[in-house]
């Protein structure tokens, strides 16, 4: 199940798994507790989800992969299918080769987690979506129309990343700093993007996603949706620009047991910008929607 260390990412400390693209690396906390997997979106890492983690492990078992998306420090192989697509199976195939069953599974910023109903979804007990890619809304906000035109120029995602180096840039509201209400920690910016600025194959893998990733996979996808019938909460940034609210409804309506709620302070980190209203929910959803042995 395991790999050694890619020589290229030195060790993380971190558990680590061999998937069909690669090795990824993964946290866990452990326990006998229902299990919550976390997925992160393009650019970030575990830490985007740490207060999530720090609040749910009293009572959960929690996963965070570090999926092939821009953060990750393992590039994966050259072959590797890195569309929406691919990752989605990716981390299907995480659950997978780990046993996790009626998993709860949460999703922010890439719509991954949509691309298993119908398809891989006989893990997922409660589906979680907060602010993320959907329907038609792909490439999100300016952000992704940016890096939507930089993939496709050759050397455009090197230069384009070079704007990370200073933490000033990447708090621009037409970057990273318009995701999330609160100011960015310096710390946090230089973690998620010193892979893609230390590591030319990393770029690779970034731009596959990118480039693969078909404009109306999202809406594809929603077709699947009104056939998932287990219990799904839509938790929205209230005051998100890049995923609009009006896209959570929308998204909601899909799901035939879905409640919507919206987080309040938040855009679309939720997870950063109102980490306890976030988990509440999270927590609300599931005391809500026991299985069966649970409570």
């Amino acid at each position: 199940m395991t790999a050694e260390t890619d020589d290229r990412s030195g060790d993380t400390g971190m558990p680590e798994i061999e998937l069909s693209a690669g090795t990824i690396d993964y946290q866990d906390t452990g326990g006998d507790g229902p299990a919550v997997v976390l997925a992160h979106g393009l650019g970030f890492d575990e830490s985007v989800w740490a207060d999530v983690v720090s609040a749910l492990r009293p009572d959960f078992r929690v996963l965070v992969p570090v999926l092939p998306l821009g953060s990750h420090r393992r590039p994966m192989r050259s072959d590797a299918d890195l569309s929406a697509h691919g990752v989605a199976r990716l981390l299907a195939e995480f659950m997978d080769l780990l046993d996790l069953r009626d998993v709860t599974l949460v999703q922010n910023d890439a719509g991954t987690a949509q691309l298993l109903v119908g398809a891989r979804d006989d893990r997922i007990a409660r589906l979680v979506l907060t602010s993320c890619e959907a329907l038609d809304n792909y490439p999100p906000g300016i952000q992704g129309r940016i890096l939507s035109v930089a993939c496709k120029v050759p050397g455009g995602i090197f230069l384009l990343v070079q704007s990370f180096r200073f933490p000033f840039l990447a708090r621009m509201q037409t970057s990273l700093g318009g995701m999330a209400k609160k100011r960015l920690p310096k710390e946090l910016i230089a973690r998620w993007y010193r892979p893609l600025l230390t590591d030319r194959h990393i770029r690779r893998d970034f731009a596959k996603f990118l480039l693969a990733t078909r404009k109306d996979c999202y809406l594809q996808a929603a077709r699947n949706l009104p056939e998932f019938s287990r219990p799904a909460l839509v938790a929205w940034g209230a005051e998100d620009r890049m995923m609009p609210p009006a896209t959570g409804r929308r998204l909601a309506e899909l799901l035939p047991n879905a409640r919507y709620v919206e987080i309040p302070n938040a855009r679309t980190l939720v997870q950063l910008d109102n980490p306890a209203a976030l988990t509440e929910e999270i927590r609300r959803f599931v005391k809500d929607h026991p299985l069966p042995g649970e409570g």
